[in-house]
């Protein structure tokens, strides 16, 4: 009887060689790359920044749009927001608004409906809280 020759008894070929290669490059460097971030990330907390974007009338009232800011790595959960009509630095009307979410480093759109046109005064726009989700 004549022994059977296996295929495993050769040598591997350059492409399987390359391929093992590579494949090993990429899960050390993401092993590294995780290993740096959970070394190096610090506690940090939500960062948000409010910009008024406009002022525009509508049927029942006013509308007055804002882009809220999340700079920091960490999302914010039922962030409240409040928009006040000012008149020589008091409040004449409130309104607020609660996102759900303002994700880590993105922005969110959100607007304020009020009764009193706000015209020329100033409108106030502060984060009053959020929750670490």
């Amino acid at each position: 009887m004549v022994p059977r020759q296996n295929i495993e008894e050769r040598d591997a070929h350059w492409i399987e060689w390359a391929t093992g290669f590579i494949s090993a490059l990429l899960v050390f460097s993401m092993i590294g790359f995780i290993s740096l971030e959970a070394f190096t990330e610090r506690d940090v907390r939500p960062d948000l920044r409010i910009v008024l974007t406009s002022r525009s009338p509508v049927v029942n009232g006013y509308r007055v749009t804002f882009d809220i800011t999340n700079g920091s790595t960490v999302t914010a959960a039922g962030v409240v927001v409040r928009g006040e009509i000012l008149d020589r630095s008091e409040p004449v009307e409130s309104a607020d608004v609660t996102f759900d979410y303002v994700p880590a480093e993105s922005k969110s759109s959100g607007a304020f409906f009020f009764s009193q046109d706000p015209g020329s005064r100033d409108v106030r726009l502060r984060a009053l809280g959020y929750v670490e989700p």
